[in-house]
């Protein structure tokens, strides 16, 4: 009997843990890295952390003890963090007149050959037919102006049928080759510019001033900072899914430095895209790979007075990163208040590091008619 008591005491202890990580884990997104950096760690975790706090709920409940009132009081705490990872919308249609927006981090067409597939650029070109998205912007894009270089891709697009406009910006040019981003249009762009970053690295983020049958909307195109994980950095993570911690402790330092690094930059770069769409004159979409999670700071600062397409119309937990960590949603459609997301998909294939999202985005019908 000592025994079991003394075990149900060590289970009792480690809920408790579950449960203090799970409410420091909420408060990520709203405490700012640079103030407190340690939150956004569990911010990250959040997900397995309320999962653990589910099964501690079960476990008591099924052994009969009162002490799966503290998951439960911690879960419910948590009630708006749910929404922001799973969606179980209901699939609607979505209407004639609604703007198609395609948003896909294509890795540089696959330039490097990371997945050993000459044929990948080709496979991303034939999606981008299928799809005939009314705007798309694309992340970790590559375009070679050396006209004796086959690995085509700029050119190629502005041949597709709903592709008329496009506005390109590069953040590394060596010779005729450039790394950047670009945002393609079926309509006329009026205006173009880019939010400028001065950390020194190869982030950008691009804004668009479109003419659409209704009337002009901005729309932002972003790629804001990533973790940069190497190899070694991969083997530490994958140490500690098949809990073999023979290499963690000598990788985890620099790990959490690249995290720490990145979780800061990507605080700042929020910082001056909102101060960008504050200063829009028109409703803006904005779109790209925020490379951080919908429970994190970056996320809650960017998305705070704009819509997320994917809580509007998504459904499931609608993952965009292909890979293990974070293996959560971190490519984003987002818009301003007016506009309103009829549907929502994450694209099933894996031409890249991550899957390729689209909204269907319309004016807000209700909205409108309650201002008039």
């Amino acid at each position: 009997m000592k025994k079991f008591k003394f075990l149900g005491a060590i289970f009792y202890l480690l809920n408790i843990l579950a449960a203090v990580s799970l409410l420091i884990g909420y408060a990520a997104s709203h405490i700012s890295p640079s103030f407190v950096l340690f939150p956004a760690f569990f911010g990250l975790a959040l997900p397995a952390l309320i999962l653990l706090n589910i099964l501690f709920l079960i476990g008591w409940m099924v052994v009969g003890r009162i002490r799966f009132v503290l998951s439960l009081i911690v879960l419910i705490l948590g009630y708006q963090s749910i929404p922001k990872m799973i969606q179980l919308n209901k699939m609607k249609e979505a209407s004639p007149d609604a703007l198609k927006i395609m948003s896909h981090n294509v890795r540089l067409f696959d330039l490097y050959m990371w997945q050993e597939d000459k044929h990948t650029r080709n496979d991303i070109f034939r999606l981008i037919r299928t799809e005939k998205a009314d705007i798309l912007c694309l992340q970790e894009f590559y375009f070679s102006q050396d006209k004796t270089y086959e690995f085509k891709t700029l050119d190629s697009l502005m041949t597709f049928p709903n592709i008329t406009y496009k506005h390109d910006e590069y953040s590394y040019v060596k010779g005729p080759n450039k790394w950047g981003i670009a945002t393609f249009s079926k309509y006329p762009i009026l205006n173009r510019g880019r939010v400028k970053f001065d950390d020194g690295e190869h982030n950008i983020c691009i804004y668009t001033d479109i003419k659409t049958e209704k009337e002009i909307i901005r729309v932002y195109n972003m790629h804001l900072a990533s973790i940069k994980l190497e190899r070694v950095d991969y083997k530490t993570i994958n140490d500690v899914y098949a809990n073999s911690f023979s290499t963690y402790f000598g990788n985890e330092k620099m790990l959490l430095n690249k995290l720490k690094e990145a979780f800061q930059r990507r605080e700042t770069q929020v910082n001056l895209i909102k101060e960008s769409i504050a200063k829009s004159p028109y409703k803006v979409i904005v779109c790209g790979d925020l490379n951080d999670t919908p429970t994190s700071y970056a996320y809650q600062a960017l998305a705070k007075d704009l819509e997320d397409s994917f809580l509007e119309a998504g459904r499931g937990f609608g993952q965009t990163y292909i890979g293990k960590f974070p293996s959560f949603r971190i490519d984003y459609i987002l818009h301003s208040e007016g506009l309103v997301a009829e549907q929502f998909f994450t694209l099933p294939e894996k031409l890249s590091d991550h899957h390729p999202i689209v909204a269907y985005i319309n004016w807000d019908k209700a909205r409108s008619s309650d201002k008039e």
